[in-house]
């Protein structure tokens, strides 16, 4: 039997994998959401998303990502997973999400076959937009003047294509490697750690997501989780779910104080 069972909820409620139905719409998440809702609706071109580790960008780019397709949007997501990505795979990357292989490594040929299928979603009257995840690994130049470049393709309705980049606070510094991309940021968006009181508000969110009926942290253990965590959502997470499991181990129907303390000082956060 595993903590689940015994508070009696229905799933993990402090996973760190990406869950949709676990989103807590926070008031700076809320205002984020709008933010860069209407400028993929106004196709302003570039919009950035900024945070600190683990403050909950992925979670609100996924949001984004279902918010947009739901409202008919062409949407799609690319995560970057290292810094070493060259400019003509980016393109290719491009090419490919949005349904136009290119077999060339002509750069030339891949954004003229780009700039032809956002040609053909304009006269649908679609709004593309493409979400980059941990976009602070784009750390080229050459990338940031691709960026650029695929921004000037347009219509005579508009952009024929947008930007929605999602990274740490040094993402912008890359940025700034190419002076004419950084002034086209037309929204920026920064996601601060939470408070004590939204703290309060997400543990308990996620609980009744997961099947809670009833408080299982004191006041106590709740202002301590708050001040170990610094309003973190990733770090919140981590001892909500230590705590948990600990408190299972020591059969407590509520989680105290001592039991989030013990728990931090196990991950050394003391």
């Amino acid at each position: 039997m595993g903590y689940e069972t015994f508070y009696k909820l229905k799933e993990h409620p402090f996973s760190f994998t990406t869950d949709e139905k676990f989103y807590y719409n926070s008031p700076q998440h809320a205002k984020a959401l709008a933010k860069l809702t209407h400028a993929v609706e106004t196709e302003k071109g570039l919009a950035l998303l900024i945070g600190d580790i683990g403050t909950g960008k992925t979670t609100l780019s996924r949001r984004l990502l279902d918010q947009l397709i739901s409202n008919n949007v062409e949407a799609t997501l690319l995560v970057i997973i290292h810094s070493e990505i060259t400019s003509l795979w980016f393109l290719k990357k491009i090419a490919l999400m949005l349904e136009t292989p290119v077999e060339s490594d002509n750069k030339i040929e891949i954004i003229t076959a780009v700039y032809h299928k956002l040609l053909e979603l304009n006269g649908k009257n679609k709004k593309v937009v493409i979400l980059i995840d941990e976009a602070n690994m784009l750390q080229r130049k050459d990338l940031m003047e691709e960026i650029r470049g695929l921004l000037n393709l347009e219509s005579e309705r508009g952009k024929l294509l947008n930007f929605i980049l999602f990274g740490l606070p040094e993402m912008e510094d890359y940025l700034k490697l190419d002076p004419a991309l950084y002034q086209r940021v037309a929204v920026r968006c920064v996601l601060e750690a939470l408070d004590q009181e939204t703290t309060q508000n997400y543990i308990i969110h996620r609980l009744r997501v997961a099947g809670c009926s009833r408080p299982l942290f004191t006041g106590g253990a709740m202002k301590s989780i708050y001040q170990f965590s610094k309003g973190v959502p990733r770090m919140i997470n981590a001892i909500c779910d230590n705590a948990l499991l600990e408190g299972y181990l020591l059969k407590k129907e509520i989680v105290d104080e001592k039991i989030v303390l013990d728990v931090c000082r196990d991950l050394g956060l003391t």
